[in-house]
């Protein structure tokens, strides 16, 4: 009798989750607007605390109309995870609406930065 022993290659995946870890490690960069009680109530200390968890680049700004600007850097997941908690914000926030706009990654951001605001 004849025993075969058949040996499955440990690395190969199946093409769904290939595409899956692809996605989550692709850069991807996001340009949001926050509106509703998000100034006065450090909601910017909060985006930057959130997206240095994260090891995500970009910058936070507030907008003269009241709405808080910015624009998020990083590996899809992880952009997708912060995108997710500016609908809560801190404590003393109420978000009314946040608008994403998907761009190019252009890698040119170090870091997480509060910015002026913009009049």
């Amino acid at each position: 009798m004849l025993l075969t022993i058949q040996q499955r290659n440990l690395d190969a995946r199946y093409p769904v989750e290939e595409e899956l870890k692809e996605q989550m490690e692709e850069i991807v960069r996001a340009h949001a607007c926050v509106s509703g009680t998000v100034q006065g109530v450090g909601f910017r200390a909060f985006v930057q605390m959130q997206a240095n968890k994260r090891s995500l680049h970009g910058w936070v700004r507030n907008r003269a109309g009241g709405e808080v600007e910015l624009e998020v850097e990083g590996p899809h997941a992880s952009v997708q995870t912060f995108l997710q908690t500016l609908h809560k914000g801190p404590p003393l926030s109420q978000v009314l609406q946040v608008i994403v706009d998907w761009k190019d990654p252009n890698r040119q951001t170090e870091g997480f930065q509060i910015l002026r605001t913009f009049l």
